[in-house]
């Protein structure tokens, strides 16, 4: 295909994606649910059309690679990050996606053609293409032909149900598979938490199936001995049972809590109903952070108060500097309250690592202009040939921004969240472009 039939090709895209705001409304009632599954059907087949484009890309990156002289064991480093960035993804969600395709492209050619259809959504062959994973490329491609071959065979099928059977039919096929990736699966157990809506947290844990059921079997036996004894309900009961076994607390109530909440001095004051930031959480009403801020001083539980100055317009966080290769703690904690997650567009990963845009062996600053948080994933893809990373810390006009170019050429911005409290000034077009000129001087 010669470029400007590949320009075509992507102008003929944009011009669908834009008719699909036009269209008419439905006549009847009818015809909306047709439309539906139509556009569902255009949703998987769009999918399809994805994992086509992704192995296209990791083709002619490897190629390029490989001319360069790049080794094997190197080519195609970074190409799950790009591809989350050019879908709006998380880190982690492009290296599933990248699997997703190749999967789909190299094995799995009735449901790549399922999918392609819309006979079969996106969801349900990831759970084909994850389900088999552990297979030998024989025995994924007999589970895919059994499966989707003739697709009216999964009309009425749930998600779960076809989970049920694509296990079982793994396990029938190579049972010693299925064994080893249970053995394999214990090694990944872990616990981690999620913010859930209205001030609750999702704390979960991944566990080996005996050990699962044992903690869950141990706090519903407690619950069933204890409910009744106070208003609490049964789920009540087995949750402030979790708590108090882990934590060691006699009760729920008696708990040492340290937390690092974000907010103004007006909103401390209250003066202010705006939202303040808790590190790891996301924002909460402003009386719920003055309540956990008086409650543990009425406790005498060891309470900091730390000041973070910010520009007045833009609301940019103050910077700190230093002259160390490595970013000091204290550098560290004012990156986890100015960029709150990874700074990386599109992932709210948690930080893990703290590293330079510009890097360190090139001269740039240990400094907050030139530093920031990253997810694992990402931190590493920006090590990767091609990849480059610029900030700008304009504070009286804007807050701090990132600016990732990947090796394609396209480049992708992030800016610091507001801190809490602050609002943006509305502005006109000319007064944005005019700050905008003055960001790039």
């Amino acid at each position: 295909m010669s470029d400007g039939d590949g320009e075509a090709t992507t102008a003929a895209l944009q011009s669908f994606l834009s008719s699909l705001s036009d269209l008419p409304a439905a006549g009847d009632e009818t015809e909306s649910i047709d439309r539906i599954a139509v556009l569902e059907a255009i949703k998987a087949g769009c999918a399809a059309a994805q994992a086509v484009e992704t192995m296209r890309l990791e083709e002619l990156r490897r190629e390029a690679e490989s001319a360069a002289g790049v080794p094997v064991a190197r080519q195609g480093r970074g190409l799950a990050a790009e591809v989350a960035l050019a879908r709006k993804a998380s880190g982690s969600a492009g290296g599933r996606h990248l699997g997703f395709a190749r999967a789909l492209m190299r094995e799995m050619p009735h449901t790549r053609a399922a999918l392609a259809s819309g006979a079969l959504t996106e969801w349900r062959a990831t759970i084909l293409v994850r389900e088999t994973a552990h297979l030998t490329p024989h025995d994924r491609a007999e589970i895919d032909r059994r499966l989707c071959a003739d697709v009216s065979a999964l009309e009425g099928v749930g998600d779960r149900a076809l989970d049920a059977e694509v296990k079982r039919l793994a396990y029938e096929l190579d049972p010693q598979a299925v064994v080893d990736r249970h053995a394999q699966a214990a090694k990944d157990r872990r616990v981690s938490t999620r913010p859930a809506p209205d001030g609750m947290v999702r704390l979960s844990a991944l566990l080996p199936l005996v050990s699962g059921i044992s903690v869950y079997a141990a706090l519903k036996r407690h619950a069933d001995a204890t409910v009744g004894a106070d208003d609490r309900t049964h789920a009540q009961v087995m949750a402030d049972a979790l708590v108090e076994r882990v934590t060691g607390a006699a009760t729920v109530d008696a708990l040492p809590v340290a937390v690092n909440v974000v907010m103004s001095d007006e909103l401390l004051l209250g003066n202010g109903d705006a939202a303040a930031h808790v590190t790891g959480y996301g924002p909460i009403p402003a009386d719920t952070a003055r309540a956990m801020v008086a409650t543990s001083l009425d406790a005498d539980a060891a309470t900091t108060l730390r000041r973070i100055f910010k520009a007045p317009s833009s609301g940019a966080l103050v910077a700190m500097e230093s002259t160390a290769r490595l970013f000091p703690a204290g550098l560290k904690q004012f990156f986890d309250f100015r960029d709150q997650s990874c700074g990386i567009p599109y992932c709210d990963a948690p930080i893990a690592e703290y590293d330079h845009a510009d890097p360190y062996a090139n001269g740039g600053a240990t400094s907050a202009a030139n530093g920031g948080g990253m997810c694992l994933a990402h931190n590493r893809a920006k090590q990767n040939p091609g990849w480059r990373m610029t900030t700008a810390d304009h504070t009286d006009t804007t807050r701090h921004t990132a600016t990732v170019t990947t090796p394609t050429g396209h480049a992708h911005v992030s800016q610091a969240p507001a801190p809490p409290g602050h609002h943006d000034p509305i502005l006109s077009h000319v007064e944005r472009q005019l700050r905008a000129l003055l960001d790039a001087a």
